[in-house]
């Protein structure tokens, strides 16, 4: 039985990965109408991710309608589906193409800030920080944390799409991978870091997001006091003919001798980013499935 689940998880894997591929040619209008509709059936068919959905917007935004967190949500559905659907021009296309497709601001700036200084790009989970990523790839080598994927079909799309162009450094999560990216920072490469997601209590601090506390792990502020790093943003944003990542100027006054402090801060200039498009954020991760010793979990019965 395991063996034909087994089989059957393959062929629906290559089937979806070479429709996926099939699109790289196509419109982004057909590419997002074929994204709207496939987030109205996963909306119905996968309700465990909309009630998390659902629930992190109820925490965050207590204040705003019903009805309004709904439609964000339903939104994320949609730039999530199409973020997906349009890694095939990350896979397919010409360095040329995908760079036409994610157009980035502050480009000049931080090619002549890497030439100075070690970087560390923060690049918090909005649906298009792939194409972010890949679109630094096409001009840059730099370095970044990869989680493998436990579908192994899809790990190797992801994978080498994430290879293309630069081969950056792509190091496996693990318990020693920070001294690896300490090495690789300190050879002179960028890191692209994703620091908002929780990962449990070990090493975390827990900061208030939407005032709800979450485990978040001080690294942007240790590492940036370890290596001597510069530390901009990198935000991606979904629009309607492709991407743009917006690499902000180098943080003031960062780090500081409070790691606390510096996390804090953080994620507050993270939450004014996500308030211009709270439908492109990744909204439908356990973002609080750590809580404060005595706090009860958020998410019983979802």
């Amino acid at each position: 039985m395991a063996k034909k689940k087994s089989a059957l998880n393959r062929f629906f894997s290559r089937c979806a990965i070479a429709m996926m591929k099939s699109t790289s040619g196509w419109k982004q209008s057909s590419r997002t109408r074929v994204a709207n509709w496939l987030a109205a059936v996963a909306w119905h068919v996968i309700p465990k991710r909309r009630k998390v959905t659902l629930r992190n917007l109820e925490l965050c935004f207590p204040d705003w309608p019903a009805e309004k967190r709904e439609e964000i949500a339903k939104g994320v559905f949609r730039n999530l589906l199409r973020a997906a659907i349009d890694h095939s021009v990350l896979i397919k296309g010409t360095r040329e193409e995908v760079q036409n497709y994610v157009k980035f601001e502050g480009k000049e700036e931080f090619l002549k800030l890497i030439q100075e200084h070690p970087v560390i790009v923060v690049t918090p989970h909005f649906v298009g920080l792939d194409q972010g990523g890949i679109g630094i790839n096409t001009f840059y080598r730099g370095c970044s944390l990869y989680q493998p994927q436990s579908n192994p079909l899809w790990d190797k799309v992801f994978y080498d799409a994430r290879k293309r162009f630069s081969d950056p450094v792509l190091i496996p999560k693990s318990n020693s991978a920070m001294k690896e990216v300490i090495r690789a920072i300190r050879s002179g490469l960028s890191f692209y870091y994703l620091p908002d997601m929780d990962h449990g209590k070990r090493n975390s601090i827990f900061v208030p997001f939407f005032g709800v506390p979450a485990a978040t792990l001080p690294m942007v502020s240790k590492l940036a006091k370890l290596t001597k790093a510069k530390v901009i943003w990198g935000i991606a944003e979904t629009t309607p003919d492709g991407y743009t990542m917006h690499l902000s100027a180098p943080l003031e006054n960062f780090p500081t001798d409070d790691a606390e402090a510096d996390t804090l801060r953080i994620t507050q200039e993270l939450e004014k980013f996500i308030l211009k498009h709270p439908d492109q954020y990744l909204w439908s991760h356990r973002r609080f499935k750590t809580r404060p010793d005595g706090e009860p979990s958020v998410y019983e019965n979802l």
